[in-house]
């Protein structure tokens, strides 16, 4: 697995395929979290990924006779936020500053900027495109 500087990783984290994820720098990832890397996932920098967060890369294929796979790579672009409980599906790209609510489940691509929430994932509202923040986790407290 390869993770930039300045970025955490937090405790009870789950991965699928570590060598097929790649996170960037000053990104928070948070606790319980649980990443599938067999297809591949790609992480940008100043991204905040909250707990028990799940990202799948690969799927049943429900209409598949044999109950076959299907899925592809999940990339979090540069200063997104996913939220505590999100679960993102195979194949999905969230933009550039886009949010996606707490408890969604992304089934589509995200516009950069956009906030989605809901099951499946619906856009709410623009976010603002004057991000300038660097994520530095800190302990509590400290």
């Amino acid at each position: 697995m390869r993770i930039g500087e300045h970025t955490s990783v937090h405790w009870r984290a789950v991965f699928y395929r570590p060598d097929r994820v790649t996170i960037g720098h000053h990104t928070i990832i948070g606790n319980d979290i649980f990443l599938d890397g067999r297809r591949g996932i790609t992480i940008g920098d100043n991204v905040n990924v909250g707990g028990h967060v799940q990202i799948f890369t690969l799927q049943h294929d429900p209409d598949d006779p044999d109950f076959g796979t299907n899925g592809g790579p999940v990339v979090l672009e540069d200063r997104c936020w996913v939220a505590s409980r999100a679960t993102i599906l195979p194949g999905v790209t969230i933009g550039e500053g886009a949010v996606v609510a707490a408890g969604a489940v992304v089934t589509k691509d995200v516009a950069p900027y956009a906030v989605v929430g809901g099951m499946p994932a619906k856009f709410l509202r623009e976010r603002s495109r004057d991000l300038r923040y660097t994520l530095d986790y800190h302990l509590p407290l400290q």
